[in-house]
């Protein structure tokens, strides 16, 4: 078998991968949670890529990571209950299948497989960096628009506080400082959640966050409209 140097580029030109994905954002629209499409893909890619570079990782990590990103989400299309663990195996034979070594396949197998809160843990560099990256992601676009006039009434749409939560999210993006400090900072319009809104969805991914940032000997902070909490 070659082994073959793929990009995130080369996945978005594969139509399985796409196919997976649109079939991803397909389920996970009927079920009522936020986007998670090519938009999210690439963010998450690029975060992870990002935090690699910023723990001076090596450039094969770098480019394992952003794939990874790109592919953490696969599983959806099986089903959201244990969509880590279906996604990395899915993964895996995408990668495999595309010429990727089976030593890289399996390094990205690893992190997807353990980027979800609930039954997750930082078990490498890449691992962590796509928790950090992931758990950042939030944002007024990803909620989806055609559930609030589906519904009617905004007010209505907004009782639903993931809705409310990533509505109100104006801003979002990772800031590093000190050479080991990562912060996510947010801008929220509080005239659409509290901060309290925010801590009552997102308490946990912040406190994974908190773990994967200490794997890679980080310290992960948290600025919410200017005001520093972690």
């Amino acid at each position: 078998m070659t082994n073959k140097i793929l990009t995130v580029k080369d996945l978005k030109k594969d139509p399985e991968v796409q196919a997976l994905i649109n079939v991803t954002e397909l389920q996970l629209e009927v079920l009522g949670y936020t986007e998670h499409s090519n938009r999210h893909l690439s963010i998450v890619a690029n975060w992870t890529g990002d935090i690699l570079r910023y723990i001076n990782a090596t450039p094969r990590e770098i480019n394992l990571g952003e794939l990874a990103g790109y592919l953490h989400d696969i599983g959806n299309a099986v089903h959201r209950n244990q969509h880590a663990q279906s996604g990395a195996m899915l993964a895996y034979q995408l990668l495999t299948k595309n010429g990727l070594a089976f030593e890289d396949a399996a390094e990205i197998m690893l992190a997807i497989g353990n980027h979800d809160e609930d039954k997750g843990t930082p078990v490498s560099k890449i691992s962590a960096a796509l928790i950090i990256a992931d758990k950042a992601d939030v944002h007024k676009s990803r909620v989806r628009k055609n559930r609030a006039l589906q519904s009617g009434m905004i007010n209505k749409y907004l009782q639903d506080i993931h809705d409310r939560v990533n509505t109100a999210a104006e801003n979002s993006f990772l800031q590093y400082n000190n050479g080991n400090e990562i912060i996510l900072n947010l801008t929220i319009n509080t005239n659409i959640c509290s901060v309290t809104d925010y801590f009552e969805i997102y308490f946990s991914r912040t406190s994974f966050s908190r773990s994967a940032a200490q794997f890679i000997n980080c310290k992960f902070g948290l600025v919410i409209n200017g005001v520093k909490l972690l």
